[in-house]
């Protein structure tokens, strides 16, 4: 009676005791003729190569596993569904980003809720724009205080989460000493899937420094989001207007010579990717230097997206057919009215036609279980 499978394994049985066998018969006339050089190493290792090559062709193919199947002796002719050409390219993959989450205080925990909310939904990996912790600490131990707390939150995630680097995250040297002592670089690169994401330092050198009564302004602000949250909003309304922060807002973002050449050498090494994503804290299209400038001619010639934060308002540009995206808030404080004042994530789903992308309101996401209504504040905030 014939075994399932049986051929195969005689099959490799046989070509691997052929192999072996042979190659010790060669071995052996060598070592007897080993004055005369006639089969030097390499031969041995050709013919190996190719007998293994031979049995591997013998081989029967593996049968695909079947994903999608019905009884066709009961649905012969119309079905009730529409098409069966599913949506199931193993080339395609999703992730989501995700905005800022500090910059005023969120006692409602939207962030933190956030990573739950992620889990339900199962993405590949998770990438921010920046803004993981309040920063503007006392001293280092209050900002390793902060970045336990961000930390924590962080390791609810289920996935790999990729940070980026923003102006709360570094707000004094002492800041940046610190982010390269827990994340080891301030810009980087990988790819995932062909696809290459290349991660910026917008606030590498060029940024001004904070106005000066910052770190009391924020302990205030955050104090009256709990206890006055109208005064709050004025007190914010008040700092978006003041002449150091309209001076910051508008001043480009120019970024040194160190990274642009890794930014150079880093698209030339990945030259042949199916696309590029860049990712920065501060959305440097708004107001473009030159450096950045030079950085959108390096890519004029290749499928790419940009896609930002900061302002803690959703924002959709296209300019010259390429897509910038500022993200919205993630529990940071809203910066002004409109329909770009929601906490959301960003589900990007990567095709061989490039990325499809849906924004997905916190508010919209609960679990199996239904919406939970003591939360709805940090499900809804704004209520926009």
């Amino acid at each position: 009676m014939a075994v399932p499978g049986a051929n195969i394994t005689a099959q490799k049985y046989f070509s691997e005791k052929i192999n072996t066998n042979l190659i010790a018969k060669i071995y052996s006339i060598q070592m007897k003729t080993q004055k005369f050089n006639i089969i030097p190493a390499f031969t041995i290792l050709f013919v190996f190569a190719m007998f293994t090559g031979c049995a591997q062709q013998n081989q029967e193919p593996k049968e695909k596993p079947t994903v999608f199947e019905f009884n066709q002796e009961e649905l012969k002719g119309a079905k009730p569904w529409t098409t069966e050409d599913f949506k199931n390219n193993p080339e395609n993959f999703q992730f989501v980003v995700i905005g800022d989450r500090t910059g005023g205080a969120n006692a409602e925990g939207t962030f933190k809720l956030a990573m739950g909310q992620i889990n339900l939904l199962q993405p590949e990996f998770v990438i921010n724009v920046g803004d993981l912790i309040e920063g503007y600490p006392e001293d280092r131990a209050d900002l390793n205080n902060m970045w336990d707390e961000a930390d924590d939150i962080l390791g609810e995630l289920e996935m790999p989460f990729f940070r980026t680097i923003g102006n709360h995250d570094v707000s004094t040297p002492e800041t940046k000493e610190v982010w390269l002592e827990r994340h080891g670089a301030d810009y980087y690169h990988f790819v995932y899937g062909n696809v290459l994401f290349m991660v910026l330092n917008s606030e590498d050198g060029s940024r001004p420094a904070p106005p000066e009564n910052i770190k009391e302004d924020l302990k205030k602000y955050n104090k009256l989001k709990v206890e006055d949250p109208e005064a709050a909003n004025k007190l914010l309304a008040e700092f978006m207007t003041s002449e150091a922060v309209v001076a910051a807002l508008g001043q480009p973002v120019e970024f040194p010579e160190k990274q642009m050449n890794w930014i150079k050498k880093t698209l030339a090494e990945n030259a042949d990717v199916r696309w590029t994503f860049f990712f920065m804290h501060e959305p440097c299209w708004e107001n473009p230097s030159d450096s950045f400038k030079a950085i959108q001619e390096m890519v004029k010639d290749r499928d790419h997206t940009m896609i930002g934060g900061h302002l803690h308002y959703y924002d959709y540009d296209e300019i010259d057919g390429v897509e910038y995206i500022t993200m919205g808030p993630a529990g940071a404080s809203f910066h002004h009215d409109g329909p770009g004042n929601v906490d959301h994530i960003m589900w990007v789903t990567m095709t061989d036609d490039g990325p499809q992308i849906g924004n997905i309101a916190l508010k919209g996401i609960f679990d199996r279980m239904g919406l939970d209504t003591t939360m709805f504040g940090a499900y809804d905030r704004k209520g926009y």
